[in-house]
């Protein structure tokens, strides 16, 4: 029974890192919070898990979802071409796997924070040839990334709060 109760709080505590991932970019999200439901689901029964899965599954999908409409959001309330938007896919990748994480301090998580802003900024300066428009553009997708993740975050408490209501009479017998 302890080993149980172990196991339980260690799947927790990943579900909780699972929400800070949903937050900050660079460390798994939901999809933690979907490996800790289903290696419960494993120790207990997937049917002492059903409802937990199955938001998480919806939640996982929707995530994906919001990430593409937030930025895309963000990105046409500043004006911004699909130039600054390739940008930002493109700055994503560079900061998190090229220039950044040679620095001495921040690296790949610098690299995701300021990759797509100086990316979306480059996409629409060569789009536009004008830097106001440029940043403008560059710091709309950034804001729209930001709003999805915060959303993110409010559905990756939500998918645990279900799992810790659905499941915690199991894992902690009176």
């Amino acid at each position: 029974m302890t080993s149980t109760i172990v196991i339980y709080w260690s799947l927790v505590a990943l579900m909780v890192v699972g929400i800070i991932g949903a937050v900050v970019p660079g460390i798994p999200g939901t999809s933690l919070i979907l490996i800790g439901i289903i290696a419960w689901g494993l120790v207990k029964g997937f049917a002492s898990v059903g409802v937990a899965l199955t938001v998480a599954i919806v939640v996982l999908i929707s995530s994906i979802g919001i990430d593409f409409l937030a930025s895309y959001w963000g990105a046409k309330k500043a004006g911004a071409s699909n130039w600054g938007q390739i940008g930002a896919i493109v700055g994503l990748f560079l900061g998190f796997f090229g220039l950044f994480p040679a620095l001495p301090f921040g690296g790949p998580l610098l690299g995701i924070l300021l990759g797509p802003l100086l990316g979306a900024i480059v996409g629409e300066f060569i789009y536009c040839k004008n830097i106001q428009i440029a940043i403008k553009a560059g710091l709309g997708i950034v804001v729209g990334s930001l709003i999805g993740n915060l959303i993110q975050g409010v559905l990756a408490i939500a998918v645990v709060a279900v799992f810790l209501l659905t499941t915690f009479p199991i894992a902690t017998p009176s």
